[in-house]
């Protein structure tokens, strides 16, 4: 297997934060029903939107698309590390590049959340 793609992304969770705030259909529209029932389930939401937001947009850094339609990359919690699952125009994407594994991880801190995601194939 080889790296076919590198994504990563940085973002400040007050943005994430505030954009919830001012415009409470921006969750349905980025994040699956899963996601946004995780993220609610926390004690301050906007950290974990932002953690799956800057997720979402390393996958499509790492996919060479950049992000086309938010639902169409999910964070999917298990056990462990978290996964991804693609849908739509990105699981084409995926396919196109033969992909077997997305690695994704995700951090945040006080202000910022972060992710990195490695594309195989």
């Amino acid at each position: 297997m080889a790296v076919v793609g590198i994504g990563i992304d940085l973002i400040e969770i007050e943005r994430i934060a505030e954009t919830l705030r001012r415009w409470p259909k921006f969750a349905q529209r980025c994040f699956t029903p899963d996601e946004e029932a995780y993220c609610a389930s926390k004690a301050f939401p906007p950290q974990h939107f932002a953690a799956r937001f800057a997720a979402k947009e390393a996958v499509g850094k790492a996919l060479g698309i950049g992000m086309t339609r938010w639902r169409d990359v999910e964070v999917v919690r298990g056990r462990g590390a978290p996964t991804i699952a693609l849908s739509g125009l990105h699981a084409a994407r995926a396919a196109e590049l033969g992909v077997t594994r997305i690695h994704v991880t995700l951090t945040h801190a006080k202000d910022t959340a972060a992710a990195a995601a490695v594309v195989e194939a």
